[in-house]
């Protein structure tokens, strides 16, 4: 019954991963796209170690250690690169006019 747990959550993760890449063949702006890729593979990657997390249980301590960082890690690169742009864009705006 765990293994059968553990293996759709690792399924759950790649569904995330593709999902949110498919995101990147719409139309929208570039920080839409950003927004929901990095969510998905966030979620994605926490559903991929939590399965693993099933599956050696042993192996907790660095298992929450890698969720931990890549929650925080995550988002936080969100941030800058939502910051980065935005900067840009305001740059752009007030040298054109």
């Amino acid at each position: 019954m765990v293994d059968l747990l553990s293996y759709g959550f690792i399924t759950l993760g790649v569904v995330f991963w593709f999902w949110g890449t498919s995101f990147l063949l719409s139309q929208r702006s570039v920080l839409f796209k950003l927004h929901n890729l990095s969510v998905s593979d966030t979620l994605g990657s926490l559903a991929i170690i939590f399965g693993l997390l099933l599956q050696r249980s042993r192996e907790w301590p660095l298992l929450l250690l890698a969720m931990l960082s890549l929650a925080l890690w995550n988002t936080m690169l969100g941030y800058v690169l939502a910051y980065c742009s935005s900067r840009s864009l305001i740059t752009r705006r007030s040298s054109n006019g």
